[in-house]
């Protein structure tokens, strides 16, 4: 390869180099500051397309356009009413001025640090501004549609002015104003979860299995009286059954002792020495058997069918 095509290729290459230095491209989901030795120049380049700048000497700096999120750490905070919580916040974000974002910030890490600062403060002010049922629950309930079965659940049902919801709104609202300064719009913040503290909790928990024990008694001694109640009753049906029972069989058998009797009447009216013949075949029968021994007088009325038979 000869000196001259050496210097064409090198030419070539060069540029290239300055060409690509000198274009980049702004995609949908950027935005592009400009800078020279450090300094932006310029307005930010938030439309697509390709744009030229002066290679080697200035540098461009990406922003993203698209909603950002920041998830803070779970916080220890004292709520009005003196109780300690752990609070975990949560908040979506975007960059609407990519010059003062840059001029103030720098890049998303130092956003994200400054947004630390601020969600964490102002969520630390509000929670300490409410009781803790007003950061619980987002609205009012109707006390007819709820059973109550204790006074804490009485007094959870107490009226509330904010909720949950409203704080929330209320912390993005004040933070909303301090993040204008540095280019960043918030668009939505959460209060993603609220729990007691570690000692508050086995309270709670010991508090709430006493509650629920306390209303397991209530029934169970319910359940025991009126299984108490439905055995007296049976107890007491049993015994008027028994006892109409009882009536009828002593009235059937009045009815057939009397039939009898008169059935015996009639025997003995018709012929009573028949009858006596009979009934004293009857005792003999039930009386007298192979081994039995009687010593009798003969003048012994019972001897009187053995002594003279007819």
């Amino acid at each position: 390869m000869n000196p001259k095509t050496v210097t064409q290729l090198f030419g070539l290459v060069l540029i290239l180099v300055v060409l690509s230095s000198a274009t980049y491209q702004v995609h949908e989901t950027n935005q592009v500051i400009i800078t020279q030795f450090g300094n932006p120049i310029g307005d930010a380049k938030t439309e697509p397309g390709l744009h030229f700048k002066v290679p080697f000497i200035q540098k461009t700096n990406y922003f993203e356009k698209r909603f950002l999120e920041w998830d803070g750490s779970p916080n220890q905070v004292p709520t009005k009413d003196k109780r300690f919580i752990w609070v975990d916040t949560y908040a979506r974000w975007r960059i609407v001025d990519p010059l003062r974002f840059f001029q103030r910030l720098r890049d998303e890490r130092g956003a994200q640090s400054r947004l630390d600062d601020i969600l964490d403060g102002e969520t630390r002010n509000s929670v300490a501004r409410y009781d803790l049922i007003e950061l619980v629950r987002s609205n009012n309930r109707n006390p007819d549609d709820v059973l109550v079965e204790s006074e804490e659940e009485a007094a959870i049902l107490e009226g509330i002015e904010m909720g949950r919801g409203n704080i929330a709104a209320e912390i993005l609202a004040t933070s909303a104003q301090r993040t204008e300064d540095f280019g960043i719009e918030l668009l939505d913040l959460r209060l993603k979860r609220i729990n007691y503290v570690e000692e508050v909790q086995q309270d709670v928990f010991a508090r709430m299995i006493a509650e629920r024990q306390r209303i397991a008694e209530e029934f169970r001694s319910e359940g025991e009286g009126e299984a108490a109640r439905i055995a007296g009753e049976r107890d007491l049906e049993l015994l008027r059954i028994q006892s109409e029972a009882y009536r009828a069989a002593e009235e059937l058998r009045g009815v057939a002792d009397g039939a009898a009797t008169a059935v015996y009447g009639d025997a003995y009216n018709s012929d009573p020495d028949f009858y006596a013949f009979t009934k004293s075949m009857e005792t003999y029968e039930a009386t007298m058997d192979s081994t039995t021994m009687f010593i009798l007088g003969t003048d012994n009325e019972l001897l009187r069918y053995l002594e003279q038979p007819r």
